[in-house]
């Protein structure tokens, strides 16, 4: 990190220590609020019904049975997760990229929503082994995050809410699991 960032990053977490805090039961009583204002929709998400098709063309399969063990256990089972097959047409599709450049500059991972199969890109250029998130843990974060799209989740703001769903991977849940807020939301989206 540069020393710009840096700087930056120490008058952005200055200024975030000194917006009010919600009360302790509005945390927990409150889904967390898209980034942009919008609510979570079942219109933006990846599933047929109650059902997500898939099929996988990434080296990251390690991380992708981790995103889909995270949105499909304690309790997240309304919206089932399954691989593509013979009689099924896939809703998602999960791809690498390698690029750095452009559109592409620090993005570890991107949702593409498209008609017919939605796609989930990992970047190669940043989680490849030996590359700043090249590491086992940041790609469960990456790919477990933008699985959280399919369902219809979008960008959380993490400033009151801890969220597997924040935009950016430092505010994105270590452990690269649904916190009860994300649980809090998939409920209030499924059932």
């Amino acid at each position: 990190m540069s020393l710009e960032l840096a700087w930056g990053a120490a008058v952005l977490a200055a200024s975030l220590i000194a917006l009010p805090q919600p009360p302790p039961d509005a945390v927990t009583a409150a889904p967390a609020t898209c980034m942009d204002g919008q609510k979570d929709p079942r219109g933006r998400s990846a599933a047929d019904d109650t059902e997500v098709r898939r099929e996988d063309e990434t080296k990251f399969n390690d991380a992708c049975r981790h995103a889909n063990t995270a949105w499909s256990t304690q309790g997240l089972s309304q919206v089932k997760l399954r691989p593509d097959d013979s009689t099924s047409i896939a809703d998602l599709q999960r791809q690498d990229a390698n690029s750095a450049k452009k559109d592409w500059k620090g993005v570890l991972g991107r949702y593409a929503p498209f008609p017919g199969a939605d796609t989930l890109y990992f970047n190669r250029a940043y989680l490849d082994k030996g590359k700043q998130y090249g590491d086992d843990m940041c790609r469960r974060m990456v790919a477990a995050h933008e699985l959280g799209h399919a369902p219809g989740f979008c960008h959380k703001n993490p400033g009151w809410y801890p969220t597997l769903m924040a935009k950016e991977i430092d505010d994105v849940q270590a452990d690269a699991l649904p916190t009860a807020t994300d649980r809090k939301n998939y409920h209030k989206l499924w059932g």
